[in-house]
């Protein structure tokens, strides 16, 4: 893909202010350099949680802001791509979390932390998936205790989770293909909660950015063993799939001893 800036308002889906989704954001070939990376790092390197394991890359975040450390190259290579082609972060992205979900594994619906500049990115690797948005009360406090949203548990970050009977009827779920980026801000980042199903099986019928319905289809029937017709109404996810999710946090802690 052209590295030059690219022009946002093309890729807003939906009504909500502001989703914006770019398909093919990388190469295939890039995918799988990344994914090549990904797993090459050492064990020690995942975080197990209980629904998904995950890589925390640029340090520590804290409730005062970001114990550092430095982004290794490989990522550094997509983050500065992002901002550069987005041109939505003040300042480079200085932080990666790297999520592997098995086909049965989700995140439950969150809210990302006061400590993140109010912009959040996501990389899509490997397969398929459906994320949902949907609207909360504003009433409804932060927790402080609970598991952060697609991060390590902490309570800086202050993540917003809620049981299934709060979460409102207006809701907007995204197909995320493999390549893809997603970006949220504004009120999709301020007022709505994220969140996948731990499902195995996903819906769409409130998929908004319809036209990734067709690549859906191919990218199902070039993987299917039977030569049949795939299903059009749901998603069937049968392969492990890689987000990274980069975002900015605006306060680095200085003058500390490094890790």
């Amino acid at each position: 893909m052209d590295l030059g800036r690219l022009a946002l308002e093309d890729y807003v889906v939906g009504s909500l202010p502001t989703l914006v989704y770019i398909p093919n954001f990388i190469t295939e070939a890039e995918q799988f350099e990344l994914l090549h990376h990904i797993y090459e790092v050492s064990a020690a390197r995942w975080k197990n949680l209980k629904n998904r394991r995950l890589q925390n890359w640029g340090g520590v975040v804290h409730e005062k802001g970001l114990l550092p450390q430095e982004l290794p190259p490989w990522l550094i290579k997509i983050t500065q791509r992002i901002c550069e082609q987005t041109l939505l972060f003040p300042s480079a992205i200085n932080h990666v979390l790297i999520n592997e979900y098995f086909p049965d594994q989700g995140i439950m619906p969150h809210q990302d932390g006061p400590a993140y500049f109010p912009v959040a990115s996501i990389l899509s690797l490997q397969s398929p998936v459906v994320i949902d948005f949907t609207p909360h009360s504003r009433s409804r406090p932060f927790s402080e205790e609970r598991s952060t949203p697609e991060g390590v548990p902490s309570t800086s970050e202050q993540a917003s989770e809620v049981e299934k009977d709060d979460l409102k009827d207006d809701q907007y779920s995204i197909l995320l293909m493999p390549c893809s980026l997603l970006i949220f801000k504004d009120q999709a980042y301020s007022d709505y909660l994220h969140g996948i199903q731990d499902s195995a099986v996903h819906g769409l019928d409130k998929v908004i950015n319809k036209s990734e319905l067709t690549k859906l289809k191919e990218w199902k029937e070039s993987r299917s063993t039977t030569g049949g017709k795939s299903e059009e109404r749901c998603l069937n996810r049968t392969s492990t799939r890689v987000s990274l999710t980069c975002r900015l946090v605006p306060k680095v802690l200085k003058n500390l001893v490094r890790f």
